[in-house]
């Protein structure tokens, strides 16, 4: 069914904050159920080693995709502008920019992931008894890359549009196909951590396909013409303009965890095992969290546009509460249940379990915090200030971090998992305080030049 725009510039906040945050939620939690069912899966059937060689590729890929994700945050955020700006013609025109970047990136980002997938893996410290499948899976990954790129950028315009049930509908068809697929290729055709791959690209194709078919069904600005696929400069010098430093944002923080991985791959493949379902398990209260840094960055995106800064004050002030509350609750959760969740994913090594506890412990508990962070950067990134929050989060998450490795993690005493865990609450809360000091500078801001 075709669907036109929904405005978020009009009526009661909080209502339409949970209804539009809920189907986020559930939309990224089924995006993460892909990595779920490969680790169980492979923990099942293929043993902890290759739990560790899916787990090692996860920093590395993230370091390569994640300045073309930034381009699709602009490209919602752009969309978002013009909807409250009502200008149709600049919606138009960044609908089809945005697409025709999903497709050149992604066919850039096959041909490097799949020349520098086992270089890097090296480069990380991966142990060579795990090496040879991460290089397997990470390469068919990347083979799938035009489709995740694709997926990626045209669910970021119908969201920015309003809709955020249709990715939901669609992940949730595609995330069925994934499971089925893999225990075919893992328990039928053994093909271990390369089945677990081949599926998660097809299913991924699947969605990518049905989210950009809605695209083509609307009945508004945000329509997609095919045949009018192009870039267009204005519009994509405005994506570029707060996609890039966001995406950029997002490659330095998976240099710090690409560090943080090597630290841990220093360990050996029982810690590497015991992080990879940990750090899987702790996804789950992150995409919940991060739901409101989107709905955060649209609510606010629109409202700039149609220049209603109270309700911009608004939004960020439910969504920081929103968050918060959210966050304990999930983290909390996931600590009390921390060993039977474990156990889905680890069945043969003890120690691993025991090293997965560790990781969850450290981390879960304060992780409403890393969703403070989010919405604060959420909020400049939606008024279009994207430069600010870059700065900000490569200071106070990446090199709050990487200092925190190279001095305090090398100390022999505190050269333990523990330490190494410790850094996330600490860079988290140190970005989320600066994030909120910047908001209310640019805020403001916007404010005086409205009044002038």
């Amino acid at each position: 069914m075709a669907k036109a725009t929904r405005s978020m510039t009009e009526g009661a906040l909080l209502p339409h904050i949970i209804l539009y945050t809920i189907p986020i939620i559930l939309t990224s939690i089924l995006q993460l159920l892909f990595n779920a069912a490969d680790l169980i899966i492979v923990g099942r059937y293929c043993g902890s080693i290759s739990v560790a060689a899916v787990g090692a590729t996860g920093a590395v890929s993230n370091l390569i995709i994640n300045l073309f994700i930034g381009l699709s945050v602009g490209a919602g955020v752009c969309v978002a502008h013009g909807l409250g700006a009502k200008k149709s013609k600049s919606v138009h025109r960044t609908v089809h920019t945005a697409v025709s970047a999903a497709l050149a990136g992604g066919a850039l980002l096959t041909v490097i992931g799949i020349l520098l997938a086992e270089p890097l893996l090296v480069l990380m410290n991966t142990p060579k008894d795990v090496l040879p499948l991460s290089a397997t899976y990470m390469k068919i990954y990347f083979a799938g890359m035009t489709f995740t790129m694709l997926y990626n950028f045209c669910a970021s315009i119908l969201r920015a549009a309003g809709d955020t049930k249709s990715p939901l509908i669609y992940l949730t068809l595609s995330g069925i196909i994934n499971v089925i697929l893999n225990v075919i290729f893992v328990t039928l055709f053994n093909m271990n951590v390369a089945g677990v791959a081949l599926a998660t690209a097809i299913s991924q194709a699947l969605s990518a396909i049905l989210v950009t078919v809605a695209l083509m069904r609307r009945n508004d600005e945000c329509r997609l013409h095919p045949k009018e696929l192009r870039f267009y400069k204005k519009e994509l010098l405005k994506l570029i303009r707060i996609g890039v430093p966001a995406g950029i944002q997002g490659s330095l923080f998976s240099i710090s965890n690409v560090i943080i991985q090597s630290s841990v791959n220093s360990f050996g493949p029982v810690v590497m095992s015991g992080n990879a379902a940990s750090a899987n398990i702790e996804g789950f209260v992150y995409v919940i969290l991060n739901a409101f840094h989107q709905t955060t960055v649209n609510f606010v995106g629109q409202n700039t546009g149609a220049e209603k800064y109270k309700r911009v004050k608004k939004t960020v002030a439910i969504c920081l509460v929103s968050v918060a509350l959210t966050g304990i609750i999930a983290g909390l959760g996931v600590y009390l249940l921390r060993e039977p969740l474990l156990s889905i994913y680890i069945t043969d090594s003890a120690k691993a379990l025991y090293y997965g506890m560790i990781r969850i412990s450290y981390i879960c508990i304060p992780y409403f915090l890393c969703g403070l962070m989010d919405v604060s950067t959420g909020a400049l990134r939606g008024m279009g200030s994207s430069l600010a929050p870059m700065i900000i989060s490569v200071l106070g998450v990446c090199g709050f971090r990487i200092a925190w490795i190279l001095t305090i993690f090398q100390i022999e005493r505190f050269h333990t998992p523990q330490c190494l865990y410790a850094s996330y609450t600490f860079s988290w809360t140190l970005t989320f305080l600066i994030q909120i000091i910047a908001f209310v500078f640019v805020y403001r801001r916007y404010i005086r030049s409205n009044a002038n």
